[in-house]
């Protein structure tokens, strides 16, 4: 087929393949997480047992810790940081087993009440099943890291039936750079993808609301304070999630037992509040046609029937959602955050909304748009995806009649979360490691180089006690830009850069006899082979020197150079440019 066409009409038929592909991923986890869900509730029914879905979430975790064990050997690899740091890291190759790894694990998490979303898999997925097929035709990096876009545009438009919201996800979250020519592939995934979901499955699955009211002028106060509420959760719940995660994964325990251990603490958080099973998807339609009852019906607060308790029920589920899903991922669970941060907003604009209204003052704000833009809000807080955010609600309530509501709370939000964190929280562990600075295109290309590839090894070592006509005689056969002065344990004393040569000069004509430790440098900077190539620049920048030696336990490794990074990262711009 290949050989029949153009270039750019593969890429473009690469694309919709590539489309499909992601949308059967999502049709498969999206059905099989609704099979058990309607599975749990009736058999809830037949049973008279209303608080089964309680005690799903464990078999569900603890069966994805064996599925991980027996068919991914021990290692399941999760986050949409995954795909991010494929792209700068690793060419945009993605490994095979993602292709499937991802939808069997987070389909049996989530399905089972775990609490987080599919989108995040869904992605992975999507971005493995079009990395992979460009490996296949032997495609160049840019292709393939745009048919691994288009595998992501296709998982989000196919989630949602939101083609918009896919292709602007791409942009906002993945590509550094993407030119006009990217666009055409992009849509045509996104496209692909949701009209193969539209067609197979229904409303039911899908997330969609129709009721909208009409936006009126009056409320914008209310939205603009909307968008502070939002942004503030927003930054509370990564932070949370990252703790509460973080904890679960050092918890000392064997897989099964933290599995276990991590499943019945979220047993609990579900066993009061039913509404953290799953994604939450029902709960929030239950909230936009404002039958706010109807979430406590069969828990434990079934009968406070006070018009002002269903504040305290979302309030408290508002702020443990972070908590349970950060059980549910740490454990061992597989699952995302995309569909946590639309029910934590659509809770928070519920609320919001509910709570003005029963105030009874003034006027009576409309329930549904607030339910439905607070999603927007929470999404942009935490993905930093303002326009992903924006155009996902639109499409998902069948119009753009919100448009300046989404518009004001989304970058009200996001402005307060980019206040507290630099960092979307699915990137902000890899960020703090240097990894990834996608929003400058200097720092994307740097963090596309190895620290490894930079480093020049120290093959010529001297001690404090060597003389100065030693260095000059070692520096005539060692090509090392720096000589370190070690001590006999080898432990680095100090160091002489051979810019400073011209001040020695003077004193080997005088004492040629000079110990070295008279002459040499103390280390005032330093870096260790941890060290990211951004930090390696940022150091150079803040020092003003030219070569950097690298340390680890007190043991000179080597050093770097500024002329070999930057010839390193004229290759890379250089190689981009001819792909």
């Amino acid at each position: 087929m290949r050989n029949s066409l153009s270039p750019r009409q593969f890429l473009l038929i690469s694309s919709v393949l590539v489309g499909l592909s992601s949308a059967l991923a999502v049709i498969v986890l999206k059905s099989f997480a609704h099979m058990v869900l309607v599975f749990a509730k009736d058999l809830n029914h037949k049973l008279h047992f209303k608080y089964l879905d309680f005690i799903l979430p464990v078999f569900g975790i603890v069966l994805t810790i064996w599925i991980t064990k027996k068919l991914l050997n021990g290692k399941l690899e999760k986050g949409t940081w995954r795909i991010i740091y494929a792209i700068t890291k690793k060419s945009s190759i993605m490994p095979r087993k993602q292709m499937y790894a991802q939808v069997i694990t987070s389909s049996v998490t989530v399905g089972f009440g775990g609490s987080a979303g599919l989108e995040s898999p869904v992605t992975i997925t999507g971005a493995a099943f079009g990395s992979n097929y460009a490996r296949v035709y032997k495609l160049t990096t840019k292709e393939r890291t745009l048919l691994l876009a288009c595998g992501v545009a296709a998982g989000i438009a196919a989630a949602f039936n939101a083609p918009i919201a896919g292709v602007l996800f791409t942009l906002e979250v993945l590509l550094a750079d993407v030119g006009i020519t990217a666009f055409i592939p992009l849509m045509l995934a996104a496209a692909s993808g949701a009209l193969l979901s539209a067609a197979i499955l229904n409303e039911s699955i899908l997330l969609s609301f129709k009721n909208m009211a009409v936006f009126e002028l009056r409320n914008v106060p209310f939205y603009m304070i909307l968008g502070v509420l939002t942004g503030f959760i927003a930054v509370y719940h990564s932070r949370v999630f990252n703790k509460v995660e973080t904890w679960m994964e050092h918890v000392k325990l064997k897989p099964y037992q933290k599995g276990i251990f991590g499943a019945l603490l979220l047993s609990v958080l579900i066993f009061i509040f039913p509404s953290l099973f799953g994604e939450g998807y029902d709960s929030i339609r239950s909230l936009s046609a404002e039958k706010v009852f109807d979430l406590m019906d069969g828990t434990l607060f079934e009968n406070f029937n006070q018009t002002w308790f269903p504040l305290l029920f979302i309030g408290a589920v508002v702020f443990l959602k972070a908590i349970a899903t950060g059980l549910t991922l740490g454990s061992g669970g597989n699952g995302g955050n995309f569909a946590p941060s639309l029910f934590v907003g659509s809770y928070t604009g519920f609320a919001f909304a509910y709570g003005w209204n029963l105030t009874g003052l003034a006027f009576a704000l409309p329930v549904t748009n607030f339910t439905m833009v607070g999603m927007a809000g929470m999404l942009s807080g935490l993905f930093h995806a303002p326009l992903t955010s924006i155009f996902l609600i639109a499409e998902i309530t069948g119009g753009y009649g919100l448009m300046i509501p989404l518009m004001i709370v989304s970058s009200i939000s996001f402005a307060i979360s980019k206040r507290y964190s630099n960092h979307s929280m699915d990137i902000v562990k890899l960020a703090d490691e240097g990894h990834v600075v996608r929003a400058d295109k200097d720092r994307h290309v740097l963090s596309s180089i190895e620290s490894a590839d930079i480093l020049e090894e120290t093959l010529v070592v001297l001690k404090p006690t060597d003389t100065i006509s030693t260095l000059f005689a070692t520096i005539q056969h060692a090509h090392q830009a720096l000589i370190p002065i070690v001590s006999d344990s080898g432990i680095l004393l100090g160091m002489i850069y051979l810019d400073d040569l011209p001040t020695i000069l003077p004193v080997y004509s005088a004492e040629p006899n000079t110990p070295l430790e008279l002459v040499m440098e103390p280390i005032r900077y330093s870096l260790n082979p941890r060290n990211t190539v951004e930090q390696i620049m940022d150091m150079f920048e803040h020092s003003k020197l030219n070569y950097l030696p690298v340390i680890d336990n007190d043991q000179v490794l080597g050093y770097y150079s500024k002329r070999r990074l930057l010839e390193a990262y004229r290759n890379k711009v250089m190689d981009s440019m001819v792909e």
